[in-house]
């Protein structure tokens, strides 16, 4: 049997939007993924779905695997042949003991290669607003580790030539020894006056600063829970912080945000909410699923060119139909002579992406106001064909019918419930979400049904509704809705949640998105 290969990744400071391109395709590749502590869980949907992926993460009292088993793992792996992803958090050769771990690949004859990350004593500080260097300020930096091996007999660190040696002075995992490390300095000649800032979780959507000086920042820290992982940044740049800071004085920042979307379509609203500061929690409601029966869609896409009309309501509609079509050997063609309706701006983008530019494109997403639009484009007595879902809610094909309209509905797909992650009750019931996002009577329904009616739990979160249909099944299962979206999509919901949160005027959600 060939031997392996292994990767030594950095995964940056856990922001995945740092992670690097030579990471994706490592991972991509990947047997076996070993991974740390502070990984973003996002990184790891890179790797295959065969692939097996192993916790082996450590914290100050508490590591899954030590380090003589993480490196014999490593060598077990790639001996028996298998491509090997050591995901690491930052950068694996600062302080990462990166090189422990490739010593013993080299000496058994392993192949290998390092992949780089961005280390978080460079990028928690930019999050934070602070630059490691800067021409008025200093030109020079240096980063030490504040824990270091405690089987070492002496510390390597040379506190008489550190403290003044830099104009930065960056420490990683020294929390917990702050009170050595201010001491220290002061006592070798830095300022008492001397900023520093405290830097936790650095990149994350739960970022926290808290600045002061090397004479008073254990009196600030005083009464808080200010645990690692976090970054000390000593240096006049720190005073740079109040003017430079940008990370942090976006819109939702820190807010928690429950996402109850489809998991297939969670994406767009959990990654507008991130863009904003907000930490996403996708607690899908509902799974998107085949319908039990293609038959009757089969037969509507044999007779296509029978209809006048084609009225997609959702995404899920037109991914459906489509993987229909292409199953019948057919594509977008099929549509010529059929006029085609899009309800909503997302269901319009995914016919464009399949080459279909939709006839109509309703300015509301009402079933009153769609069933209007089409009949001022006279569907009396023309034939409708409505692909959705196997629920029935707002009745778009009665409103339709009672305008003259032929209507076939074909369930395209089914809505049903999924299952609830624990750890969201546990968050809920500790009051830790902010706000809580439907964007369907689905989600809400399902998202109760899932709390076995504990309605209690969700009454401490902002309820943010993306229209007048989910807000009413909403408060037809006892809860108060707080924001509604004006615009019925999903920036528009976001933009709703913002005026909210800002309590700034309505604007119709084209301001942010």
């Amino acid at each position: 049997m060939s031997v392996g290969k292994v990767y030594l990744v950095g995964a940056g400071p856990g922001d995945p939007g740092l992670f690097t391109v030579k990471g994706v395709e490592c991972l991509r590749q990947a047997d076996v993924v070993l991974y740390d502590r502070l990984i973003d869980p996002r990184l790891l949907q890179h790797a295959r779905p065969d692939a097996e992926a192993i916790y082996v993460g450590k914290s100050a009292r508490n590591h899954a695997l030590s380090q003589d088993e993480i490196n014999a793992l490593l060598l077990d792996k790639a001996l028996v042949g298998k491509t090997v992803v050591r995901l690491k958090g930052g950068d694996p050769f600062v302080f990462g003991r990166g090189g422990e771990e490739l010593e013993g690949l080299a000496d058994a004859g392993v192949p290998f290669e390092v992949v780089p990350g961005i280390t978080s004593a460079i990028a928690a500080l930019a999050y934070a607003g602070i630059p490691i260097t800067h021409r008025e300020y200093t030109s020079s930096f240096a980063v030490v580790t504040g824990h270091e091996d405690p089987t070492k007999p002496d510390s390597s660190i040379d506190w008489a030539k550190l403290a003044t040696a830099t104009g930065t002075l960056v420490l990683l995992m020294g929390v917990e020894r702050l009170n050595l490390i201010t001491r220290q300095l002061i006592e070798h000649g830095r300022s008492p006056d001397t900023p520093i800032a405290l830097v936790r979780w650095g990149t994350w959507t739960q970022q926290e600063s808290i600045e002061g000086t090397l004479g008073d920042i254990r009196q600030r820290l005083e009464g808080r829970d200010f645990r690692p992982p976090a970054v000390i940044v000593v240096g006049e740049v720190v005073g740079l912080r109040d003017r430079l800071r940008w990370f942090d004085k976006r819109l939702l920042f820190g807010k928690r945000v429950l996402v109850t979307r489809a998991r297939e379509q969670a994406s767009q609203l959990a990654e507008q909410l991130a863009g904003l500061g907000a930490q996403p929690i996708e607690a899908p409601a509902i799974e998107i699923r085949e319908p039990e029966d293609f038959g009757p869609l089969d037969r509507a896409i044999e007779d296509l060119v029978s209809y006048d009309w084609v009225v997609f309501t959702s995404v899920n509609g037109v991914e459906s139909c489509f993987r229909r079509l292409a199953a019948a050997g057919l594509d977008a063609r099929a549509f010529a002579g059929v006029e085609v309706a899009a309800v909503g701006p997302a269901t319009a983008r995914a016919l464009q992406e399949r080459g279909i530019v939709p006839d109509y494109l309703p300015e509301r997403f009402l079933t009153a106001a769609v069933a209007e639009g089409l009949a001022e484009r006279d569907v009396a007595g023309a034939r409708v064909l409505l692909p959705r879902t196997d629920l029935v809610g707002e009745d778009l094909a009665a409103a339709l019918m009672t305008r003259g309209a032929l209507v076939d509905q074909v369930v395209a797909y089914r809505t049903a419930q999924a299952p609830l992650d624990p750890e969201i009750r546990v968050l809920l019931a500790a009051g830790k979400i902010d706000i809580v996002t439907f964007t369907s009577s689905s989600t809400v329904r399902n998202l109760v049904q899932a709390l076995e009616g504990e309605v209690s739990l969700l009454q401490g979160a902002t309820v943010a509704s993306i229209g007048p249909i989910t807000s009413r099944t909403a408060r037809e299962h006892g809860l108060a809705v707080d924001v509604e979206a004006a615009e019925h999509t999903v920036p528009g919901l976001v933009q709703a949640i913002v005026n909210y949160s800002t309590n700034s005027m309505p604007s119709g959600g084209k301001d942010l998105l």
